[in-house]
């Protein structure tokens, strides 16, 4: 940080008899200083006092037990009053007879859309955003520590509480709702975006209780369903006992179910007093997921961990797909909406459910469907994938005069994908009962056209989900909108930072629009520009020339700016052996590229490898494989040629499942058996596990100790290059980058993604200061000089390249030979 100053000469300021630019006397100008350091020594006072008085209360919560009973005491007389007043009021309604169907109609209410305000940005349209003042406490001097996932998130939690600093810091965890909500009524709807409409609904009508009341006597309305642990009360004590002791995520959670108070808010409440903030990056990457939670980044520090891949996160968290079945389902769903409440729904909402209308038709026409036809049933006459700017896609598709700021503002504040949804799940969803009334007679259509939409797309042969998937999809379906309003979201990006990708194929229901990001660093660049200092640091970060070039460099960071360290690995140099194996058994050179790796020999040798290797390494043996076809092809292959029960008499094998919810299960049979192994011993020495690089296991996993003592990476797993996201990504780079030593950016990028892959997964098997391993690279390609460069220092300082198998069998012999021997 550099401070400019200007010194006085005789005619400035600060000389009797002088005037200043403005022509005011220099006794004036001195007065105005003297009052803007005395305002801003007063300032600093108040806030001295503040941060006093906050101290003294977390203390006093700290040290004083009672205040704690007392608080929990008040709560439990709070909950019986509210008790009985409810039993009170089903008494009085017992026998009130009044009208069933109007009372129907009245629980409809919550389905109509609020009156939307103004299209102003800044002008404040809820209650909700007029509590937020409470959120204008003065931030103190902050660490924020991100990472990719929760559990890592509580690892890290975890490692603070046992630290000497654990008693002494204020540090808050930051969640989703889908972590942090113990109101089970939300939980129960699953997926994320539900979740939040309903907490935000929830919240508004907690706001609008107040007018209603005020109302009642005017007109009878049914109270609209708010959040019980939505209390200010209960939420100051709750963020008061988090900066009183450190809490992970489980411990947030069950703290707010004993206080009755919500997590996610009173978190949220913590932040300008928290010394240190854990939080995922993805909610401190999203600016306005970083707005809404009260983040501010000024002058603080950001730690983002596991940072290796920070630009492809950056790249899905602001990229936008949507099918054609969604598109179609929507302005189905929301014209049904707008016939059912027409009367009730004021003049702007209707005007903006038009426009997003005409905006779905204009989309399914880009795609060459027609909305009002079963997507199922279109075929689409010219298939195939064209890239357009943003531009050219508002204009060919007649939508450039439609402000797509304001429409996604108003997506935003009238939560109406929440409204669409509650109105299918009450008349449109096939699972719901239809009662015999002329509203849900009136509603058959919508539920049929629903029902033909699903039958079409199983008559096109998709493929059948597992049922948790199942269900996640059917919550998707039930309101295709809220992807809808992401993909409105990603068209406001400038012209020159994305491409939308129109992908049609042989229905409109299988086609669909998606908008890619290209330049990651203008959403990164508000997080440099304020923020104090940003580091970003990884396990395994090589190759950091994207990180230099795509996210700081385009973000305008001075170079100067940039500092670089790395630092070796904790287990000593003998604990690792890395060779670079350039030939196989039968001196077939090892070259897995598109053209050679399916030849018969190619698999065969690589076959032989793991027999040899199998019969001389003890406990795991972690294989990848560029892809999961390539994996399934040298199975299917070995099992034919027989080769795979030769390496089933020396290691049980495992394959990795392509289904999230299988992989538990597979590492948890594949670490019994290595266990089984070791205490048993005979023939069968432990298990050999095929993965697949970029997989379930590649990222996250643990092959600790005998999990894996030897990683095997199978060729080098290039990215497709015939993907058309992939080859305009390349395009804009060559246009925007400069050339690196000689090589094209576009070039430098393929290495990058494949070496970022090898990097990661063969990093698995190290993971802590007495384990040990061997890594064997299957490619004569790694020992050239720009790709060897690329594998982490504490890894290619101890590779060894040989050229031969022979050499490179007896090195890995005598390497787990002698480990055994120590052990």
């Amino acid at each position: 940080m550099s401070t400019s100053f200007r010194g006085l000469s005789p005619a400035e300021p600060g000389h009797p008899g002088s005037t200043d630019t403005a022509g005011e006397p220099d006794w004036v100008t001195a007065f105005v200083q003297r009052k803007e350091e005395r305002d801003k020594v007063d300032r600093l006072k108040e806030e001295q006092i503040r941060r006093k008085k906050r101290e003294d209360r977390l203390e006093k919560i700290r040290n004083n037990v009672q205040l704690k009973y007392a608080a929990k005491r008040k709560r439990s007389e709070e909950e019986e009053t509210k008790r009985l007043l409810q039993l009170s009021k089903e008494a009085l309604s017992q026998g009130a007879g009044d009208d069933v169907l109007d009372q129907l109609d009245h629980n409809e209410e919550e389905l109509i859309l609020a009156e939307y305000e103004s299209d102003e940005e800044k002008k404040v349209v809820s209650g909700l955003e007029e509590d937020d003042d409470d959120l204008e406490e003065e931030h103190v001097t902050k660490i924020y520590y991100c990472s990719r996932t929760h559990s890592q998130l509580s690892q890290f939690v975890r490692e603070v509480q046992k630290s000497p600093f654990g008693k002494d810091t204020r540090l808050v965890s930051l969640g989703s709702r889908q972590n942090l909500c113990v109101n089970e009524e939300v939980r129960r709807l699953g997926a994320l975006q539900l979740i939040n409409d309903r907490c935000m609904e929830m919240q508004k009508n907690k706001h609008e209780k107040k007018s209603d009341e005020e109302n009642e006597g005017k007109k009878r309305r049914v109270s609209r369903a708010v959040c019980p642990f939505y209390s200010y009360e209960q939420m100051q004590f709750l963020r008061d006992e988090v900066l009183v002791e450190v809490k992970d995520i489980e411990q947030l959670v069950s703290l707010g179910r004993e206080t009755k108070a919500c997590p996610y808010y009173g978190s949220r409440y913590a932040i300008p007093a928290a010394q240190l903030v854990v939080l995922p990056y993805q909610m401190l990457l999203h600016e306005p997921t970083r707005s809404a939670a009260g983040i501010k980044l000024k002058d603080q520090v950001v730690i983002i961990d596991e940072a290796h891949n920070l630009i492809d996160t950056i790249t899905c968290i602001h990229s936008a797909e949507v099918s054609g079945s969604q598109l179609c389902c929507a302005h189905s769903q929301l014209s049904q909406y707008m016939e059912r409440y027409r009367k009730r729904l004021k003049a702007k909402n209707l005007m903006y459910i038009k426009q997003i209308l005409y905006l779905l038709e204009r989309f399914v026409a880009m795609l060459g469907g027609n909305v009002n036809q079963n997507p199922g049933c279109q075929t689409v006459s010219q298939t195939g994938t064209v890239l357009k700017s943003i531009n050219d896609f508002l204009f060919q598709s007649q939508i450039d005069n439609i402000n797509l700021f304001k429409v996604q503002r108003y997506c935003e504040k009238s939560l109406i994908s929440r409204k669409l949804f509650g109105f299918v799940e009450r008349y449109g969803g096939p699972a719901t009962a239809v009662k015999n009334n002329k509203e849900n007679q009136k509603m058959a259509g919508l539920q049929n056209f629903l029902l033909t939409l699903q039958q079409g797309s199983d008559k096109e042969g998709t493929p059948q989900s597992p049922p948790v998937e199942a269900e996640n999809d059917q919550l998707r379906a039930a309101s295709p909108l809220m992807q809808i309003e992401g993909f409105l979201s990603a068209l406001t990006n400038a012209n020159q930072d994305g491409r939308v990708i129109l992908n049609r194929q042989g229905t409109v229901g299988q086609s669909s629009l998606k908008f890619l990001l290209l330049n990651p660093a203008v959403h990164f660049a508000k997080v440099v520009e304020e923020c104090r200092a940003v580091i970003i640091a990884g396990g395994t970060m090589q190759p950091v020339a994207d990180f230099r070039e795509q996210l700081l460099s385009c973000a305008g960071v001075d170079p100067a700016r940039v500092l670089e360290f790395s630092c070796g690995h904790v287990i000593p140099p003998e604990n690792i052996l890395p060779i670079i194996l350039c030939n196989g058994p039968s001196n077939q050179q090892l070259e897995f590229t598109y053209q050679t790796r399916d030849l018969p020999q190619m698999m065969d040798e690589t076959g032989r490898i793991l027999c040899n290797l199998c019969n001389v390494i003890p406990g795991g043996v972690v294989c990848f494989f560029p892809s999961y076809e390539y994996e399934k092809q040298v199975y299917a292959h070995w099992e034919k040629t027989g080769l795979l029960t030769r390496l089933a008499t020396k290691k049980k094998i495992f394959q990795e499942p392509k289904k999230a919810n299988q992989v538990e299960q597979v590492l948890v049979e594949y670490a019994k058996c290595i266990k089984r192994c070791s205490q048993a011993g005979g023939q069968m020495t432990g298990a050999l596990l095929l993965s697949v690089v970029g997989g379930k296991m590649s990222e996250g996993i643990n092959f600790s100790d005998d999990l894996g003592r030897c990683v095997i990476m199978v060729g080098m797993p290039y990215p497709n290059i015939k993907s058309p996201e992939l080859q305009e990504k390349m395009a804009w780079l060559d246009k925007t980058m400069p050339r690196a030593a000689g090589q094209a950016p576009s070039r430098v990028l393929i290495e990058n993604l494949c070496m970022k892959a090898v990097n990661q997964s063969i990093g698995r098997a190290i993971r802590h200061q007495k384990d040990f391993a061997s890594i064997l690279l299957l490619d004569h390609r790694y020992a050239r000089p720009a790709i060897f460069n690329k594998l982490p220092q504490w890894i290619r300082e101890r590779t060894q390249v040989k050229p031969a198998f022979g050499s490179a069998f007896a090195e890995l012999r005598k390497f787990h030979r002698g480990k055994l021997d120590a052990l």
